[in-house]
């Protein structure tokens, strides 16, 4: 699966899961891009992605997983999340206690 279709159906399941319809992000977007962008037709900006997160009251990494799920359905939710703190910890972004290096 393309990574666009996949996070287009990541983004839609989190809109329907807060029960929000796409004019509720009228704020940050219009009603036919957050289409395009759930339709797989293309992809956000990290700007971009912050702002639909807002909307969906979720972490901008929540929203990109999510998309990672939809488009490695082979892999579950905690084998990423692993995956994710072991890189994390050895590029030294966090220590084993989860405190950040500054």
């Amino acid at each position: 699966m393309e990574l666009n279709t996949a996070f287009g159906l990541a983004l839609k399941q989190l809109r329907k899961h807060r029960e929000l319809t796409q004019e509720d992000f009228s704020t940050v977007s219009s009603r036919t891009y957050l289409s395009t962008l759930e339709r797989g037709q293309k992809g956000p900006t990290i700007q971009k992605l912050e702002q639909l997160a807002d909307v969906l009251e979720v972490h901008p990494a929540t929203v990109l997983i999510a998309a990672y799920l939809f488009k490695e359905p082979h892999r579950d939710s905690q084998a990423l999340l692993a995956r994710l703190e072991g890189e994390l910890q050895a590029l030294g972004f966090t220590t084993e206690t989860g405190e950040t290096h500054q």
